[in-house]
């Protein structure tokens, strides 16, 4: 199983741990049977099944039954003479039996596909640009972190197609978030927070173009009537951690949020197209938005809590209990990890992995503010 911790700067700076798979196509399936164990279990119309990709089998009709073996049936005498018996069906059809004229097939992938991360998040308050510096530059930056579970093109993984996203962001403009149907682009925003605080924040993206954060538009349907998306975490929670986990439904598949065990709400499943059964890919990290990213003055916006990854003291951006879900299997602690980046001089990353029960995510950076190295 491959699992990647990676950095990666573009217009969006962001420090990351990503864990991705490649996919083997699933064939339409009339029936799907989940087995406790992991397994997923299709259940296809038997003309359906790869055999009739053949190009010599096009026109072939399933012989349903033998013509012969009735009449050859044989047990054993060694098994007639012992106290044992034949080995019982296998154990997938305790939890279901596939449709007459459907065939169950394995669904195949390389690895496991995911279906769900947490990660227990320091909660922080980030230095920020604003509207308002001395250099009289426009700013629409935020700085946020979160747990993110995405579809991407196996040869193109730094493309995300879709994604479902949670955690805390900083920000004096919110973000400008565009609902797309069709051909009809309606933009809400910039929806001015007017202040600098944390703030709790959900978002989604799907493949026809459309994305939201929060309640904006139209997408993510809340059931708790506890938690405010978009709402102030508060500070007295700065420097304490908060849990955020995103968690597929296996019968609904529709993808939950939780916060802090809190059952928020969650994206449904029918806003997606390959997100629709699974992601390819889990990642936790900073991110920092602003036009002012690769260039020169460089934004001073901070990632994490504005310090270097802090591996001694852990007084930097942390994030601990970074597990993974494999086909809505128990949380599982990921295998092997690897550091990338291309502006250390800004941001960084670090990770412990030795001497812990779970995977200690460090990162973080002040930009450019008060470090002329960036």
């Amino acid at each position: 199983m491959a699992f990647k911790l990676i950095i990666v700067f573009l217009l969006i700076l962001i420090a990351i741990v990503t864990s991705k798979k490649t996919n083997i196509p699933r064939r339409h399936a009339i029936k799907t049977i989940r087995v406790k164990d992991g397994d997923i279990v299709d259940c296809v119309d038997i003309y359906k099944q790869p055999a009739f990709d053949h190009p010599l089998l096009v026109n072939h009709i399933v012989q349903m039954k033998s013509s012969h073996l009735d009449q050859m049936k044989y047990t054993s005498k060694t098994l007639q003479n012992s106290s044992s018996s034949k080995a019982p069906s296998q154990p997938w059809l305790q939890y279901g039996r596939c449709p007459n004229g459907t065939i169950p097939i394995l669904a195949l992938t390389a690895g496991y596909n995911y279906s769900g991360a947490r990660a227990n998040i320091k909660v922080w308050n980030p230095y920020v640009d604003g509207v308002n510096d001395t250099e009289m530059r426009l700013h629409l930056d935020y700085s946020s972190s979160q747990v993110m579970l995405r579809a991407c093109p196996v040869e193109h993984y730094d493309i995300v197609k879709e994604t479902v996203e949670a955690g805390w962001m900083a920000s004096f403009t919110f973000i400008t978030a565009m609902y797309k149907t069709f051909f009809k682009v309606v933009l809400f925003g910039p929806l001015v927070y007017k202040d600098f605080k944390t703030r709790l924040f959900v978002y989604w993206k799907a493949d026809n173009g459309s994305s939201c954060f929060d309640l904006i538009c139209p997408g993510f349907v809340q059931t708790s009537s506890e938690v405010l998306l978009g709402g102030d975490i508060g500070t007295y929670n700065y420097g304490s951690e908060i849990e955020f986990q995103i968690s597929k439904d296996p019968d609904t598949n529709n993808w939950w949020f939780l916060y802090n065990s809190e059952e928020v709400g969650y994206w449904p499943s029918d806003i997606f197209q390959s997100m629709k059964y699974e992601a390819n890919m889990v990642q936790w990290g900073g991110e920092v938005f602003s036009p002012y990213v690769g260039t020169h003055p460089h934004t001073d916006t901070a990632m994490g809590n504005g310090k270097f990854a802090d591996r001694l003291y852990r007084k930097s951006g942390t994030m601990t209990g970074l597990l993974i879900e494999e086909n809505s299997s128990p949380l599982k602690r990921p295998e092997s990890y690897t550091i990338s980046s291309n502006e250390w001089n800004c941001y960084d990353a670090d990770l412990l992995d030795e001497k812990v029960p779970e995977p200690v995510f460090l990162y973080g950076g002040p930009g450019s503010h008060f470090n002329p190295n960036c």
